[in-house]
């Protein structure tokens, strides 16, 4: 036991303002603490350091009394009450069922879960800290309160978050969550502690934190964790008022502006990894714009006010990295990752707190920059149906604060979502918009992972990187991943993906494996609107692989697949969709004209299908027809099943799947559908008997090529060298054509595999003249037929090359 432990019964017995904690000399009481910035030091510099992030962790300019603000304070001093009445002081441990000590430190799980109680411990104290500082909360200013969290804080310093322990289990509890947690309680009751537990606290976090931890740029320290550790070490400084802290933390931001060619960071298409070969916009990348916000906001016009030119990079990230994957106020899960398995956030939930920050990053960054953004933000905010950001209890004040300051704004208008493809070369994945729908396709190759396992979370989300095809509405379908998906949805059949139906072990691959396909095509081109995207797919641990392919038009995806084989001895299935009903939906699945039932638990196959509709959701057409599958059922599950550290509560919900079976090993298999989001029967009904409206041109394991005219569109995906139609390749490409009504052209190639040292494009159909092209093109014939001759494109990354002319 501590030298600071004391007996919950005093505090629930304490007469307001009578000190009763044990052992806490220089504890300074002072009035309530209800308004942000209030702190006095000696150090002017210091002081607005602190009042400034007090500000940005507390929030500013809202009033207590008014809505969001009240339920949200409210809830605020519930959790602090609840903490504070259950707080048991014990060896070990600080709450019952919060357990930190190990009695052998390592790094297997159960380790990991003692280091996390010991971040959970300080997190807790930082809610009864801000419900100590904050107006509204019922604890305002609540010496009994500050007793109990001074003395917490002690207890957890003299027994395990101190200079003399050797950490164990994950070490970003030690380095980021927990030394993140104890220095934001610092400056919020910097004023109520005494020097030698300032100085106490920050010689633990010296500790753990080391300068050494931010000394190069490499392993654990790297993009979002960089950005992590550096707050780390500058809250340090500002609490113990040291400037060489500041100083190192500040330079050491400095490698996460630039754009990086391989590994952790942002790269110039847009792309974020984390962890070697994670797409992480969603979890990471959100967590570095949020860290580098606050902390270009802090140090914005101090002594150590970043300047370096290198920001306007990491601003830019806003338009090209991080828009493209939230849709109407959700945050796609496909650049998410192990945070898809966690309970209490979703879709939505996960981009409130991204909205926030590019609200405060806006502030930093040019007035031309700062309206776009607020428009932006301010339309996602309104369109959001299932999930408004202010109607979210778990919200921030900080947030909440400024969302609903933008919301309340008249000044700005809210933009509308663009229509655009944008192609993610760098981390597998492809984004689609429309005026009333948006889709996206996650991918994996041997650069990319399938999927990633750790902390025992994310166990069942192999498949995810098998050419999931994610999409919603713009007045429907917001709803689709964020209602308790992930623990109930068949894993095997998510929506687009080709799979065996091989048992996968929970985490197969292992505990952060990450394991890869060795597929090296992948990926494709796009114009800017329309786009070509194909996968060579090897699935994991098994034999299984596949060549897909997605044309990317106006109205609808066009979706193809061959050289399906397999030779695992289980069925293989291609899930054409599989739409979440919620828990008691059950809308009309017609197929050819006919309504079939809507019983739960019902199972047929239709042969030689034309097309199939699923009422309020969307329109599928199958070229030349299809032995379709359809599942209407109710799954249960849990979120303990796909993550250790969810409930175990089952849940309930109801699918309509579709999909095609491709027999147990098969050959060659193949597969051709045509996607209409938001279709109704009659659109899809007369879509399918349109056989002039779509070609496909190709559907071959060496092949996949489609044209529709109407839209002047043509586009092949070579596997390998040959010849479609009119489009020539001597060796593996992607080639997408638009015939432009004004007489001109757009011709896009690239190299997905990133493979060829040259390349020879055909196409032959008469050319005048070559507008534009990029340095990669070593030579243009125009004529009778188009060549085009590119040089070594293994550097280009798979990024699409663009080439316009006037036609003849």
């Amino acid at each position: 036991m501590t030298a600071f432990a004391w007996h919950r019964r005093a505090f629930l017995h304490a007469a307001g303002g009578t000190a009763l904690a044990a052992g806490l000399t220089g504890l300074t009481l002072r009035p309530a603490v209800a308004v942000a910035g209030e702190t006095v030091a000696t150090d002017e510099q210091f002081a607005a350091l602190r009042a400034k992030w007090r500000d940005l962790l507390l929030g500013t300019g809202f009033s207590p009394t008014a809505e969001p603000f009240k339920t949200l304070l409210a809830n605020l001093g519930t959790s602090a009450r609840g903490y504070l009445s259950t707080m048991a002081p014990a060896s070990g441990s600080l709450w019952p069922g919060l357990v930190w000590s190990d009695p052998e430190p390592d790094l297997d799980a159960e380790s990991y879960a003692f280091s996390a109680r010991m971040n959970d411990t300080y997190n807790r104290l930082n809610v009864m800290a801000q419900a100590f500082c904050q107006p509204g909360t019922g604890l305002t200013g609540d010496t009994v309160l500050l007793h109990a969290i001074v003395a917490g804080l002690d207890h957890v310093h003299a027994e395990v978050y101190n200079e003399n322990t050797t950490r164990y289990g994950n070490w970003w509890n030690w380095q980021i969550g927990g030394a993140q947690a104890l220095m934001d309680t610092c400056v919020l009751l910097h004023d109520q502690l005494s020097a030698d537990r300032k100085d106490a606290f920050c010689r633990a976090v010296d500790h753990f934190v080391p300068d050494s931890a931010v000394a190069a740029y490499t392993g654990t320290s790297t993009g979002a964790n960089r950005v992590d550790l550096c707050r780390s070490i500058i809250l340090r400084g500002i609490v113990g008022e040291n400037p060489d802290k500041v100083a190192l933390a500040a330079r050491a931001l400095a490698p996460v502006f630039p754009y990086v060619t391989s590994g952790d960071g942002f790269y110039s298409d847009g792309s974020f990894i984390q962890h070697r070969n994670v797409p992480y916009i969603g979890g990471y990348g959100a967590v570095l714009h949020d860290g580098v916000g606050r902390l270009l906001a802090l140090l914005r016009g101090s002594a150590w006010q970043l300047n370096d030119p290198n920001t306007q990079l990491f601003l830019d990230t806003v338009e090209k990295a991080v828009a493209p994957f939230i849709y109407n106020g959700l945050m796609m899960d496909n650049v998410t990752s192990r945070g898809i398995s966690r309970n209490g956030g979703n879709e939505h939930q996960r981009a409130h707190g991204l909205l926030a920050t590019l609200v405060l990053l806006g502030q930093g960054a040019s007035p031309e920059e700062n309206a776009r953004w607020r428009a932006m933000v301010k339309g996602w905010m309104l369109r959001d149906y299932y999930y408004p950001a202010l109607k979210n209890p778990g919200l921030s004040l900080i947030r909440a604060s400024l969302l609903q300051s933008l919301q309340d704004d008249a000044s700005v208008t809210a933009t509308p979502e663009p229509v655009e493809h944008r192609l993610f070369h760098n981390m597998d994945r492809a984004t689609h918009r429309r005026r009333g729908w948006a889709a996206s396709v996650s991918m994996a190759s041997k650069r990319i992972a399938h999927y990633e396992f750790g902390n025992g979370e994310n166990a069942r989300g192999y498949h995810t990187g098998a050419g999931w095809l994610s999409w919603w509405g713009s007045d429907f379908g917001l709803e689709q991943y964020s209602d308790a998906y992930w623990p109930t949805v068949d894993p095997y059949r998510l929506p687009g993906i080709t799979a065996s139906r091989k048992p996968l072990a929970d985490g197969e691959g292992g505990n952060w494996g990450q394991p890869m396909p060795d597929a090296a095509w992948v990926g494709g081109t796009t114009d800017g609107e329309f786009g070509a995207t194909g996968q060579h797919l090897k699935g994991l641990a098994g034999t299984m692989e596949a060549k897909k392919s997605w044309f990317w038009l106006d109205d609808s995806i066009v979706c193809l697949g061959a050289g399906i084989t397999s030779a695992d001895g289980y069925p293989v299935e291609t899930t054409v969709d599989n739409r979440h009903l919620g828990s008691s939906g059950a809308p009309a699945l017609t197929v050819d004209g006919r309504t079939q039932p809507t019983a739960q638990g019902w199972t047929a196959t239709f042969e030689n299908a034309e097309w199939a509709h699923i009422a309020g959701q969307a329109g599928y057409v199958f070229p030349g027809g299809a032995d379709l599958g359809a599942v209407r059922e109710e799954r249960t599950g849990a979120w303990k099943d796909i993550n250790t550290g969810g409930p175990a509560d089952p849940l309930t919900r109801r699918y309509v799947t579709l999909f095609t079976d491709h027999g147990p090993d098969p050959v060659d298999g193949r597969y051709a559908y045509i996607l209409m989001p938001g279709a109704s029967a009659r659109t899809t009904a007369r879509r399918a008997g349109d056989h002039g409206w779509l070609r496909i041109l190709a559907n071959s394991d060496r092949q996949q090529a489609v044209r529709v005219s109407r839209l002047g569109f043509t586009a092949v995906n070579f596997w390998a060298a040959g010849a479609v139609d009119r489009i020539a390749s001597n060796a593996p490409a992607s080639v997408l054509v638009r015939e432009h009504g004004n007489g001109t052209a757009t011709i896009v190639v690239s190299d997905p595999a990133r493979e060829a040292v040259s390349l020879e494009v055909v196409w032959n159909r008469r050319v005048s003249k070559v507008l534009s092209k990029p340095s990669t093109l070593v030579g243009a014939t125009a004529g009778p037929s188009l060549k085009l001759t590119f040089g070594d494109l293994t550097g280009q990354a798979g990024a699409p090359q663009k080439i316009t002319v006037r036609l003849g």
